[in-house]
């Protein structure tokens, strides 16, 4: 269950406090491994570029997860937000 008095921990956060420090993958390897430009994982990593279906593919392919888990992490996030928004216009 999601906690309600923070946000959920952003799919770019997890991405690099989780599996690139861990794994001691640099961003260019993993774009290399997932077949993408490195500019793409970068906005990623960074929290420019949100989670889409298929970058998720691409992240469980390159890191032995689920493509479910990285859309999930997104969509915790991304609902989230929208619930503070809608209850501040409200």
């Amino acid at each position: 269950m999601t906690p309600r008095h923070r946000a959920p921990t952003p799919p770019h956060e997890i991405l690099r406090a989780d599996f690139l420090r861990p794994l001691g993958l640099t961003q260019t390897a993993l774009a290399a491994k997932m077949g993408i430009p490195v500019s793409r994982l970068r906005a990623l990593v960074h929290g420019r570029r949100s989670v889409n279906a298929t970058t998720a593919l691409q992240l469980a392919g390159a890191l032995g997860t689920t493509p479910e888990f990285w859309m999930n992490l997104q969509t915790a996030h991304d609902l989230w937000h929208a619930r503070r928004v809608l209850r501040s216009a409200g």
